[in-house]
């Protein structure tokens, strides 16, 4: 049987997924892209309109019982790669890791790959390359700027850090366009995140919780809202908070975004506590 590298992220793919995967690409130029799911559509529009090429693959597409080398980006949750955890554990099968989330109960363990808390996974995969010394293009820099510009929020977040800005830096020295940056990243609320938006602020309560000022809005929507990340830092700036975590019920699944401005409140390990004690909770945003 001929071995299969395939690349993978969570699903609902968002460009942080999609800049590691590509950056995992270049240490695998064999390997495939696969997404376990959906893609947030703001990376959909950024395949389509920039004609990016990626070999990715459709998950019905590909034998999985081929696959001798699963690489997984941006995750180490088994609920959040869909039906890619039925490959983890597989005899004969290889898994590597890479991630910049907290831990969390349940995750998945590997030996191979890193994980370090940074702003974006897409820095640590600047970090390998760099350290290989695996040269990219202009276009790829610009991919991996989208990655990181967005799980930093343009490198405000709390989250971010010093390698976050080395990484941006790396990029910009290599021909990233910052004017495709922002023209993928700032856009405007649809009517769903709208109406979700809405019922979020009417929901909002406030918390002093030693001292601090901490936001809590927990909402439910009939279908999927995308990009709910962006509804919730719409609420943070419309409210003025300084902390906020937002959950929001859809088909059937929680979905918490944790946001922090303050060093006095640290958004990635509440949300890692959050999520390792909720069993509902099936995906992670911060």
């Amino acid at each position: 049987m001929v071995g299969m590298i395939v690349i993978t992220t969570h699903v609902n793919a968002d460009f942080d997924c999609l800049a590691s995967m590509a950056a995992a690409l270049k240490l695998y130029p064999d390997a495939l892209l696969v997404f376990p799911g959906s893609q947030e559509k703001n990376v959909r529009n950024f395949l389509e309109k920039t004609g990016y090429s990626l070999p990715i693959r459709r998950l019905k597409n590909i034998d999985t019982q081929k696959i001798t080398k699963l690489v997984i980006v941006d995750s180490r949750s088994r609920e959040r790669i869909g039906s890619m955890n039925e490959v983890c554990g597989r005899p004969g099968v290889t898994l590597e890791i890479y991630d910049h989330h907290p831990d969390s109960s349940g995750d998945l363990k590997s030996r191979l790959g890193r994980i370090e808390q940074r702003g974006s996974t897409t820095t640590l995969m600047m970090e390998i390359l760099d350290e290989k010394g695996i040269d990219i293009r202009p276009e790829e820099a610009t991919l991996f700027m989208l990655g990181i510009y967005e799980d930093t929020g343009s490198l405000t977040f709390s989250s971010t850090c010093a390698a976050d800005f080395q990484a941006a830096a790396w990029l910009l020295e290599r021909g990233a366009n910052l004017n495709i940056v922002s023209d993928f990243l700032h856009r405007n609320l649809n009517a769903e995140q709208i109406s979700l938006l809405h019922q979020l602020v009417n929901r909002l309560e406030i918390h002093v919780i030693n001292g601090v000022e901490v936001g809590l809005a927990v909402g439910s929507a009939g279908r999927y809202v995308g990009d709910l990340a962006m509804v919730a830092h719409a609420l943070k700036d419309m409210e003025n908070l300084s902390a906020l975590f937002v959950i929001v019920e859809m088909e059937g699944r929680l979905s918490l975004v944790a946001r922090s401005r303050i060093a006095a409140v640290d958004a990635g390990a509440a949300a890692s506590a959050i999520v390792g004690k909720s069993t509902g909770l099936g995906e992670r945003v911060r």
